[in-house]
Parts: structure tokens; sequence; C-alpha cells
């Protein structure tokens, strides 16, 4: 069953399963706390149009995360290394599915 919550970021909302959205906050959470900017992209869902998105994360611009589940999922370590080898790159973090991590 998918759990949705979201990162409100600006203006704009965006929604994410919780065990996704909860990888994705410790990688961002490490580089905005060292004042790191830098891309977050990943793929639309078929309900907006099955293309792709991206946001360019700054340290100044107010963050907010919502879990819609009220239990912390289990980290992945090697899923959280894969999201933060992205973010480091010069393209940005590619917010990609657990399945595709070895």
């Amino acid at each position: 069953m998918c759990v949705v919550g979201s990162i409100e970021y600006g203006n704009r909302t965006v929604e994410f399963d919780d065990r996704i959205l909860a990888h994705i906050q410790i990688v961002i959470v490490r580089k905005l706390r060292r004042g790191e900017s830098f891309l977050v992209s990943w793929k639309d869902a078929s309900e907006t149009g099955h293309g792709r998105s991206s946001i360019w994360m700054h340290p100044a611009i107010p963050l907010y995360f919502k879990f819609h589940g009220g239990r912390s999922p289990s980290v992945n370590p090697v899923w959280l290394a894969e999201l933060t080898l992205s973010a480091d790159s010069s393209f940005g973090m590619l917010i990609t599915s657990e399945q595709t991590s070895p």
C-alpha cells in the first residue's frame, strides 16, 4: 500500500510515497545543512502527464515535509547512498525507485 506524503517548497507541493520521502528527506537535509544548493528531479505520475519535473533546492527557501503515516520507515542504506551520490553530481539528485538499487 502506498502512503503518500508531500514536500512543500516555495509555492509548490509535490507528493511522494512516504518511504521515498523519508529517503530523500535525509539527503536534502544533509545538503541544505551544509549550505549546498542543488537540483532535485523526478518522473511525474501519469496523472500529471508522464513528464519530468525538477526543483532547485536552496537553503534560504522554506521547506516542509509532510508524512501521511505515523511511523518512520526503515532506511535502505544502499538506496540512500545512491540518492546521495546523484545529489552530489552536476546533474543533481534524480529520485529513483528503491527497486533500481542493488
